[in-house]
């Protein structure tokens, strides 16, 4: 298996070069998504949640209530550390699972926007982020996604600075661009990873 840490700041891109990767041959593993399936009702996720930040964030369906939790976890860096204590754990059990039924020969991109905050340390082959201005985040968070600045600079402090990601990363993509230029860059950095894919796969 090839696995590909693929992470950047919200509304960078990452999800516009995951998508692209998966139409050319990779298998992906959303990490937003695993850690919605570990917090679904009577998950011990859940129910950790609800211990912590009380009823007021549990909708009448017994489902999380997502935009409570927001309000409450992103107005309070404490609040957020603890809602990452309990998630993280159970995303990184979760993804262990899935990456173990997957077939041996795949190339796996884990979208992981915390790769860095969570200090995740899967065996990556290679670290990508995907990277936009800030002003350009914000403008398309404000648009597609129906936030205010206000709000959108306030998601943004909590996720870890650029120069973070790209310590942490063995290549950048940037976003700042046009999408066929970013979606070029993806495709010719796909074709290095076939080519690294490739060589680990003769090597074992």
């Amino acid at each position: 298996m090839y696995l590909i840490g693929l992470t950047g700041g919200i509304a960078a891109g990452k999800s516009t070069v995951a998508k692209r990767w998966v139409e050319l041959g990779a298998i992906e593993i959303d990490a937003d998504q695993v850690a919605r399936e570990v917090v679904e009702p009577g998950t011990v996720g859940l129910q950790h949640i609800r211990d912590h930040f009380g009823a007021s964030v549990i909708n009448t369906d017994g489902s999380l209530d997502r935009a409570a939790l927001g309000k409450i976890v992103f107005e309070d860096r404490e609040k957020l550390s603890t809602l990452n204590s309990i998630v993280h754990p159970l995303v990184r059990t979760r993804t262990a699972e899935l990456l173990a039924q997957l077939p041996q020969d795949s190339i796996v991109i884990y979208n992981v926007p915390l790769l860095v905050e969570a200090a995740v340390d899967h065996d990556f082959d290679i670290v990508v982020t995907v990277e936009a201005p800030e002003e350009e985040q914000i403008k398309r968070m404000v648009a597609h996604r129906g936030m205010t600045a206000t709000e959108a600079k306030s998601r943004i402090a909590t996720q870890a600075k650029p120069v973070e990601r790209a310590a942490r990363a063995d290549r950048i993509l940037s976003s700042n661009q046009d999408i066929h230029l970013l979606l070029r860059d993806a495709d010719a950095l796909w074709r290095e990873i076939e080519r690294l894919a490739a060589t680990k796969a003769a090597q074992n």
